[in-house]
């Protein structure tokens, strides 16, 4: 298993969502209280898909988030790395596309908007694959980017990193398919940038107008962000 301080080894992190592709839907929603869905709802909102827009969900693992964006009337692919994840969810009769994030299997310019949730802290290299974003969306067309974050208040940080993620493997073992791999899940929370470092990384990958939101205290973050014209 690679850990989340270590390389973020394409293949191991694909290999272990393929693991947790069994259950993956009902662990997430079991590990954030329900939450999960709130922070998919805010996601959507946040990149306002339209009937008639293309729109590209990476990292969509089985599409949950992209049936979401779908019914708005949009044109919505799903792609992600892990096999497993895509063979999870094809029930749900949506484009699916097996795709590195860091080469994309598409054209310039081919969709309005692009959205990430809960994946780019797992990309080997998060410059590079916003880069890559930005080369698949049109100018003007749009970035979220929904990721676990840093809570603002001192309080709710604290409980946070010695509570709640220590809480996350033990709870995995109950209903998770593969648990070990919720080990390397929290540490890559743990490890991963804070708001304001975040939006400077999406600012110098490419992207303009970075703004972003917190959820539930800043727990989860979302960046919003515009390809330049």
């Amino acid at each position: 298993m690679s850990r989340a301080g270590l390389d973020r080894n394409p293949r191991a992190v694909a290999a272990m969502f393929d693991a947790v592709a069994r259950g993956y839907d009902r662990t997430n929603t079991v590990l954030s209280f329900g939450l999960d869905r709130r922070w998919r709802e805010a996601t959507r909102r946040a990149l306002a898909p339209v009937a008639g827009e293309r729109i590209l969900d990476l990292a969509a693992g089985t599409g949950v988030s992209t049936a979401e964006f779908a019914r708005t009337g949009a044109h919505c692919v799903a792609a992600d790395f892990s096999l497993g994840m895509l063979a999870a969810g094809r029930h749900r009769a949506l484009p699916m596309v097996a795709a590195d994030a860091l080469r994309l299997p598409f054209a310039d310019g081919a969709f309005d908007g692009v959205a990430m949730l809960f994946g780019l802290r797992n990309l080997a290299d998060t410059s590079a694959g916003l880069r890559e974003m930005a080369r698949v969306v049109r100018p003007g067309g749009r970035l979220v980017i929904c990721e676990f974050s840093t809570p603002t208040r001192q309080p709710l940080r604290a409980a946070y990193r010695r509570l709640a993620l220590r809480a996350v493997p033990p709870v995995a073992r109950t209903v998770a398919s593969s648990p070990d791999a919720y080990v390397y899940l929290a540490e890559s929370i743990l490890a991963w940038p804070d708001q304001r470092e975040l939006a400077t990384t999406i600012a110098e990958s490419g992207w303009s107008e970075v703004t972003w939101r917190d959820l539930t205290g800043g727990i989860v973050a979302l960046h919003h962000a515009r390809k330049p014209h």
